[in-house]
C-alpha cells in the first residue's frame, strides 16, 4: 500500500443495529438500553453521542446470567422499571438511566452535568434521581454526593420559580414569600415557603430526597404540619411533581383553602419573620 494512501477507518456499526445487536447479545427479552447510551437516547446533550461510545450498557433482571463482553456491559437489576420505546429500541427511564451511568463514572464534572441536566430539561424529579443513586448505593462517593447537593439545589430553584408562576398566572394574592413564623416570646413554628397571613393558609414545598433519613425528616414535617393546624393554620402541602405536571390543580388547592378562611375559627397570633 502506497505510504501516503489514506487509512480509512472502520465505520462504527449503524447506531440502531449496534442497538439492537447489545440487546440480542442477553438473549432476555426484557433486556433494555441502559447507563449513557440511554440518556444519548433520551437527548441529554451532557451525555456523548452514541457512536462516540465504547460500550453499550444493558439493564437485564438479577437472575438472568448474560456475560458482558467488549462492547456490552451487563447491568442487573432486583426490580426491572418499565422500559420506554425510543424509535423501536427499549430504553430505560431517565433515573434509572443515570443511575447506571454514574456508577460506571469517575468524572465528578460530568456526573453534576448529567444530573442537572436531568432537572433543569424537566425529564425528572430531583426525589426519583437521588431515589436511584440510592438504591444503587452510589451515596457513599465523594463526587456522587457533591452532584447530589448541587441536583437538590437547582431542584428547589426550579420549583420556587413554578410557584411564584403558579401565584402570576391563576391571579391568587400575593403571598409573604419565605417567611419564619414564631409563637410571641415562645419557640420557632418552621420555616414556610409561602403564607398568606389574612386567611392563616401555609404553603410548603417538598423538595426532600429520599436518603437514608428521610423517615426523621417527614416526621419532622409532619410535627410541624400538625402544630400549625393545631394554631389554627391551614398548611398545603406541594411537591415539584405537582407544580410541574398540574399547576392548575394546585392553584386550586390553594385557591379554596384562601377561600375557606372566612368559615374557620381565627387562628391563633404568630409572628412572621423574613427567612
Amino acid at each position: 500500500m502506497n505510504q501516503n494512501t489514506p487509512i480509512t477507518p472502520r465505520p462504527l456499526p449503524l447506531t440502531a443495529d449496534r442497538l439492537r445487536a447489545a440487546l440480542l447479545h442477553t438473549r432476555d427479552s426484557e433486556a433494555m438500553i441502559t447507563g449513557l447510551a440511554a440518556l444519548a437516547l433520551h437527548r441529554f446533550s451532557s451525555a456523548p453521542a452514541l457512536p462516540a461510545l465504547d460500550r453499550i450498557d444493558v439493564l437485564v433482571p438479577r437472575t438472568r446470567r448474560p456475560r458482558s463482553t467488549g462492547g456490552v456491559r451487563v447491568v442487573r437489576a432486583q426490580d426491572m422499571p418499565e422500559p420506554l420505546d425510543l424509535s423501536g429500541i427499549p430504553v430505560a427511564p431517565v433515573a434509572r438511566a443515570l443511575a447506571d451511568a454514574v456508577s460506571g463514572l469517575t468524572d465528578a464534572g460530568m456526573v453534576r452535568r448529567l444530573l442537572t441536566e436531568a432537572v433543569r430539561g424537566g425529564h425528572c424529579e430531583p426525589g426519583m434521581v437521588v431515589r436511584e443513586l440510592n438504591r444503587a448505593r452510589l451515596l457513599d462517593r465523594p463526587h456522587v454526593v457533591d452532584a447530589v447537593d448541587s441536583l437538590l439545589a437547582e431542584g428547589r430553584s426550579i420549583a420556587e420559580e413554578r410557584l411564584y408562576q403558579m401565584v402570576r398566572e391563576f391571579a391568587l394574592p400575593d403571598p409573604l414569600w419565605n417567611v419564619d413564623l414564631r409563637l410571641p416570646g415562645g419557640p420557632h413554628l418552621g420555616g414556610l415557603d409561602a403564607y398568606w397571613p389574612d386567611q392563616a393558609v401555609a404553603l410548603e414545598l417538598d423538595t426532600r430526597a429520599p436518603r437514608q433519613d428521610d423517615d426523621a425528616l417527614w416526621s419532622e414535617y409532619t410535627r410541624k404540619r400538625e402544630h400549625l393546624e393545631r394554631l389554627g393554620i391551614t398548611v398545603v402541602h406541594v411537591t415539584p411533581r405537582k407544580l410541574r405536571e398540574a399547576m392548575d390543580q394546585q392553584a386550586t388547592v390553594v385557591r379554596t383553602a384562601l377561600m375557606a378562611a372566612k368559615d374557620r375559627q381565627p387562628a391563633a397570633y404568630v409572628v412572621v419573620l423574613p427567612r
